[in-house]
């Protein structure tokens, strides 16, 4: 956490974060635009920045983007704020607020977090449904992971597991996963609480990709999950990143993935991500 407190202790890294929290997945121009500094020297920023945890990037073709990651401040607001109250300071360590961010037309969604495990008990709790359903509220994601796949959804051990259009695209051990998403199901417009038209809606919007990359480093594993291919101004994009109300997105279902690896107990039962 030293290099968290480091990094935030620049009032030019902290203008950086400022701005994609604004607006997510910017390009170094972009950054750059306004600041009276080179753009090697925001290079810098942003390599600090990145090393702490609080900057992750993907690449979109020949384009390199950078995404705000909110796990850092979190994990700071769990360790201190949890014992003063957190209730009183939640503003400081609210994930939703953290990643409301203006609308793209090609909006990505990228998380990472460390876990202290291996790549091969990370994978297990990826793709295993003993795993899956202690911090997938029950539900688990059945599949042979091959490529090609389809990856089924079961809501309970005795259900039927459920087809719902989701297949394996990536499947290598131990480093990367990558399937489709489903798209909303009428359980979805009855909890968010969705009229018909508005389900029909969501119901038009092209399917997105989840991928999974696991690097080991020493004893913890770092897990980047970037969701994207969304369509411009998505609800799901909204759901899987925690900005729609009754959801805890991605976040909170990867915060409880880490809880269940590392104490062997997940959070308390949640919203799962879309």
């Amino acid at each position: 956490m030293d290099e968290v407190f480091r990094a935030l202790a620049d009032p030019t890294r902290r203008r950086l974060l400022d701005r994609l929290h604004l607006r997510d997945g910017q390009r170094l121009r972009d950054l750059c635009a306004d600041l009276t500094m080179t753009r090697q020297a925001v290079s810098k920023h942003l390599a600090v920045l990145a090393a702490a945890g609080l900057v992750t990037s993907s690449r979109h073709g020949r384009e390199k983007r950078h995404h705000l990651n909110a796990a850092p401040i979190n994990a700071v607001a769990d360790r201190w704020i949890g014992r003063y109250h957190r209730d009183h300071a939640r503003a400081l360590a609210d994930l939703q607020t953290a990643l409301e961010r203006e609308p793209m037309q090609n909006p990505t969604f990228v998380y990472t977090t460390y876990i202290r495990t291996t790549p091969q008990r990370l994978w297990r709790a990826l793709t295993e449904p003993e795993f899956t359903r202690r911090y997938w509220g029950g539900a688990a994601p059945i599949s042979d992971w091959q490529a090609g796949s389809p990856v089924l959804w079961q809501d309970t051990p005795d259900a039927e597991p459920r087809d719902l259009g989701q297949r394996v695209l990536v499947a290598e051990p131990y480093r990367r996963l990558s399937y489709s998403w489903h798209q909303f199901q009428p359980e979805h417009a009855e909890h968010f609480g969705w009229s018909p038209e508005e389900y029909a809606t969501r119901l038009r919007e092209r399917r997105s990709t989840v991928t999974f990359d696991l690097v080991p480093q020493g004893d913890v594993v770092r897990l980047t999950v970037t969701h994207d291919d969304f369509s411009p101004g998505s609800e799901m994009h909204r759901a899987i990143s925690g900005q729609l109300d009754g959801s805890g997105g991605w976040p909170e279902l990867l915060a409880s993935l880490k809880s269940l690896i590392e104490t062997g107990e997940p959070l308390p039962e949640r919203v799962p991500a879309g």
